[in-house]
């Protein structure tokens, strides 16, 4: 088994750089309140080549950098930075797992296992090529998410944890960020490195010079280590397991597996669930719509980033906001089929927001997702790429938010007796060809104008005018005679009719009574003339093709 280890030692610096790219470059401290007895939990390199440095208070890392920004740690962002660790992992690999969070020195870390088994088939070369190309491409990916990583591939969770931890002193002592006796005994003046491979047989010498602090050793156990003399791995090493475990207790017998790098470990999972969450805590409450657009622009932008890491795209969108005074409110938008576009969501969100405000200060806002698998579209061999059908969903989503779901839709026929009734039901998606047919073979299944039955005769067609036009028709012996309206004017020729329907009696709002007459005029124009007996005016509702 192979593991990689994407490990972030300043997971809060990362999450609100992720939130603020602005304030990239920027000396910058991450706090743990909003008092000057906050403590600093994590700063960034500009603000550490100032003097400052993680434990000091907000007013001592003001009196060595004055221009520094301030944030306050969001619990918020944290989690989804560190959700999108396990997407970078995913994109990359079927199998992957968030380590569990510690505490101590290491509790702003932020660290996902992948599965890097049998990657060597992805490219011609050596193992050591192929893992060396795959930790690259973790990294490269990492740092387009906004989070910057160091990589270590090992052949368990725990020795390339500890090897990405070795990776992040080397830094940690290349900014003189730590003091001198914390360093490992494998200094060098070189630049240090973002990734680090381990090939199996050289594990435990990589491990045997390593400071016992990277083991993650409680707080007892650690002191008892330090009486002892142990401060480095190889020295632990060199004790016989018996006696440790006589003299320290069994719990010592863990840690010395971790360090030989044989502690038991389960296979890494493959995740099922595709539920992607951004979230944000507003500085301050927001009263307006167009400050919404913009928070909602940010998120959108990461849950879409995300989603693309992953082949995903987002059907149901779920916006909760968190309002002033404790109340929530929550908003469900459906897309009509998986979609990654930033803008199409983005206006899904704002339409939706226009149409149900909300009635208080907004002061925090929660954007989530399902994603599902992108919809495949079979191209057709002869014929020129038509419209997407998924542009076509959208539109029909964007149409339904504004003028109401009900009102979209393909018409149907009703049961009733006004001529004009219809109703609106769903589109309903085209089912695919049998197997083995085509649209080709398909067509040639369609009679010749040799064979066609007395059925087939063409007919003439009316098409239904809506709404109807006004028109003018002078009556003799009670029959139209004359006829001028928008489409055609002329002697009637010819007519038939009346045929007179009528229906809703009871209702005065509803009741109808028409006559109906089919009538051709003398320029060649065959109508449908309808005499409404409620308005007593002439119309034209149909003209015959």
């Amino acid at each position: 088994m192979r593991i990689a280890c994407l490990l972030v030692p300043d997971l809060p610096l990362h999450a609100e750089l992720r939130a603020s790219p602005d304030l990239r470059g920027q000396p910058l401290a991450i706090t743990s309140g909003p008092g000057a007895r906050a403590e600093i939990l994590s700063v960034s390199r500009e603000a550490a080549l100032r003097s400052v440095h993680t434990g000091q208070t907000l007013p001592q890392a003001r009196a060595v950098c004055p221009e520094i920004e301030v944030r306050i740690a969001s619990p918020i962002l944290e989690r989804t930075a560190r959700d999108a660790l396990l997407d970078i992992a995913l994109s990359l690999a079927p199998r992957a797992e968030l380590a569990d969070r510690v505490g101590g020195i290491f509790a702003p870390e932020g660290t996902v296992y992948v599965d890097a088994s049998g990657i060597e088939a992805l490219r011609r070369g050596t193992r050591q090529e192929s893992e060396r190309t795959f930790a690259s491409m973790l990294h490269a990916r990492a740092e387009r998410a906004g989070i910057s990583g160091l990589v270590s591939l090992a052949s368990s969770r725990a020795v390339a944890r500890l090897a990405a931890r070795h990776l992040h002193l080397s830094h940690a002592r290349s900014l003189s960020l730590v003091p001198s006796h914390s360093v490992t005994a494998q200094a060098s003046n070189d630049e240090p490195q973002t990734t680090c491979i381990l090939p199996p047989d050289q594990e435990i010498e990589f491990l045997s010079p390593l400071p016992i602090d990277l083991l993650d050793p409680d707080d007892r156990t650690a002191q008892t280590l330090t009486r002892f003399g142990i401060h480095r791995i190889h020295d632990l090493l060199r004790l016989p397991r018996r006696d440790l475990a006589a003299r320290l207790g069994p719990g010592l017998l863990s840690l010395v597996a971790r360090a030989r790098g044989e502690e038991a470990e389960p296979p890494l999972p493959e995740p099922r669930m595709a539920t992607i969450e951004e979230g944000e805590d507003l500085e301050t409450p927001i009263t307006s719509l167009e400050p919404l657009a913009f928070v909602l622009r940010g998120l959108v932008a990461r849950l879409v980033e995300r989603l693309t890491l992953r082949a995903l795209g987002c059907t149901r969108l779920r916006l909760a906001m968190q309002l002033e005074g404790g109340a929530k409110r929550s908003l469900q938008i459906g897309v009509a089929s998986p979609c990654q576009d930033e803008q199409v969501l983005l206006r899904l969100l704002r339409l939706a927001a226009e149409n149900d405000p909300p009635p208080a200060p907004i002061e925090g806002v929660v954007l989530m997702c399902e994603g599902v698998p992108l919809r495949r579209e079979q191209l057709d061999l002869f014929l020129p790429r038509g419209p997407s059908p998924s542009e076509l969903d959208q539109t029909l989503v964007e149409l339904g938010s504004i003028c109401g779901s009900d009102r979209i839709g393909s018409p149907e026929i009703t049961d009733d007796h006004r001529p004009d009734a219809f109703g609106l039901k769903p589109f309903q998606k085209m089912k695919p060809h049998p197997r083995g047919s085509s649209p080709l073979r398909m067509s040639s299944q369609i009679p010749s104008r040799m064979e066609r039955t007395p059925h087939d005769i063409p007919r003439l067609t009316m098409r239904a005018i809506r709404p109807p036009l006004r028109a003018e028709v002078r009556l003799e012996g009670g029959r139209p005679a004359h006829v001028r309206s928008a489409i055609s004017q002329g002697e009637v020729v010819m007519a038939a009719g009346p045929w007179r329907t009528t229906g809703h009696w009871w209702s005065k709002s509803a009741h109808f009574a028409l006559d109906h007459y089919d009538i051709q005029t003398s320029d060649g124009t065959v109508l449908r003339l309808c005499f409404d007996w409620k308005t007593k005016r002439w119309r034209v509702d149909g003209l015959y093709d």
